[in-house]
């Protein structure tokens, strides 16, 4: 399989040409048009293709017309009908042109033109195919979460992170900040949260979290690759970590112990206690100062300690706390139960009767069926590390799926995008990581960015076959799928 037919996520509209572009030692990145971000991107592809092939590429500025040897970089008005993230990229045997709308669009692109150099190149031949693409994303949110909750990974682990899924052209990391078993957020107003609440993770290592200016790092280098940072902090269940630190936040003022299992629901802010307003008042003022994306997640998931009436009077006092500040709520799907703000996001992963109850409340819809899209599921009986209480997830299965008709009554009108998360359980290291999220999420951003009508699995598995040297030549810990041909 050629390069062109091996693009992961599958381009809306692809035309093969004659010959190669072959970069040498004087292929140059020029950049045409004013705007300070293309600098920033002509970094971004000489520092992924400058380590691979050997070559010092040198950014210059340009009209466009510096002719034949070179890479251009455009922003484009002309190509709007793309979106953000559309991109159109021509190569001949003389050059290669990328173009698009907005700064986000030519990064995407940048992506497609790393994929159609090889992995590795013998003799030095580094060439791009001839090749015409016109490309843009179906839907406009495409993600993954990370639990770093029950398992804490370190600045440099997210950043990886960060990185794989961009190459996916992925928008979207989901950051699972609060947990039972770990409190990952310094709040300076609060600050036992991460001095006890930090301290531990689920089999009673030592547990860890991020101060202010690490998570501002985070952002920062997520937003340098278009991603957006969406923070979550789990609310009014899976809070044993805010109960242990603060006693107030218990109905009997007394402190719970610090938990380091996997059970679930069985935790619960006083949620008739006026400090407990003041408590997510202060944590949400903090969080939305420091995250600069619209998005705060405020879980609500599995909130088997708190009565119904309760949580619904809880969920109604909450969300215009995020709103005060400048913020769109996201919740997991239970939150359809309360009194919905405008503009809440509904993440559905369970309860189909709860998505759909936000559908017709007028929410739209975060695609994350624990059966397709959780990456910690096990791919097999044999699989040692992940879960299995959704279902076994071979890579078929995870790309095997249409958003918009998964649940009858939730069509594409009504769904944001989709996203995979991966709980951390079993999840202890960057290896384990790699391995339970590769080669599903390659895939799962198919599934995302490519019409279902577009899809189709045997074909996918081809182009998937020759990411295998990608991911090795990356250091990717992935599982190698019996399902796969692996190259």
């Amino acid at each position: 399989m050629d390069a062109p037919d091996a693009i992961i996520p599958k381009p809306v509209s692809v035309t093969k040409g004659s010959g190669a572009f072959k970069l040498t030692g004087d292929t140059k990145i020029i950049l045409v048009g004013d705007q300070p971000e293309l600098a920033s991107l002509a970094r971004h592809l000489a520092g992924k293709i400058g380590p691979l092939t050997g070559f010092n590429f040198v950014t210059v500025k340009g009209t466009g017309n510096e002719g034949k040897g070179n890479i251009y970089l455009r922003l484009d008005a002309n190509t709007a009908e793309l979106g953000d993230e559309g991109y159109t990229l021509k190569v001949d045997g003389e050059m290669a042109s990328l173009a698009a709308n907005k700064p986000a669009g030519l990064f995407r692109g940048i992506q497609t033109v790393i994929q159609l150099l090889p992995a590795s190149a013998e003799g030095g031949n580094w060439s791009i195919p001839a090749v015409g693409i016109s490309d843009h994303p179906l839907y406009g949110y495409r993600g993954s979460m990370l639990d770093v909750s029950r398992h804490f990974f370190s600045v440099a682990d997210v950043k990886r992170y960060i990185d794989l899924i961009a190459a996916y052209k992925m928008n979207v990391l989901h950051l699972h900040l609060s947990d039972d078993q770990g409190w990952r957020i310094e709040i300076k107003s609060w600050p036992k949260l991460t001095e006890i609440g930090g301290s531990s993770e689920v089999g009673g290592a030592k547990g860890g979290f991020y101060t202010q200016d690490e998570y501002r790092d985070i952002v920062n280098y997520a937003a340098e690759r278009y991603i957006t940072i969406v923070p979550e902090i789990d609310m009014p269940g899976h809070t044993n970590a805010a109960l242990a630190s603060y006693p107030e936040l218990n109905c009997n003022d007394t402190a719970t112990k610090i938990y380091t299992g996997t059970e679930v629901g069985f935790s619960t802010l006083c949620v008739n206690k006026d400090i407990t307003y003041k408590f997510i008042d202060d944590v949400i003022r903090e969080l939305a100062a420091m995250t600069p994306g619209p998005y705060i997640h405020i879980g609500g998931d599995e909130s088997h300690a708190t009565k119904k009436e309760d949580y619904v009077t809880f969920m109604n006092k909450v969300q215009p706390i995020v709103t005060k500040y400048g913020k769109t709520v996201v919740g997991w799907d239970e939150i359809a139960n309360a009194t919905l703000e405008p503009n809440t996001i509904v993440q559905f992963w369970a309860d189909e009767g709860n998505s759909l109850t936000a559908v017709q409340k007028g929410a739209k819809v975060i695609m994350s069926p624990a059966k397709k899209a959780y990456l910690d599921m096990q791919y097999d009986s044999t699989t040692k590390l992940g879960l299995h209480w959704a279902a076994y997830i071979e890579v078929d299965s995870a790309y095997a799926w249409d958003p918009a008709s998964y649940v009858k009554g939730i069509s594409r009108d009504n769904i944001l995008g989709i996203e995979a998360p991966l709980w951390s359980e079993t999840i202890v290291t960057m290896d384990d990581i790699e391995y339970m999220v590769f080669p599903r999420l390659p895939g799962l951003a198919e599934v995302g960015w490519t019409p279902a009508g577009a899809r189709n699995w045997e074909e996918y598995r081809k182009r998937l076959a020759t990411h295998g040297p990608r991911m090795k030549a990356s250091g990717v810990d992935y599982y190698p799928s019996k399902k796969v041909d692996w190259k």
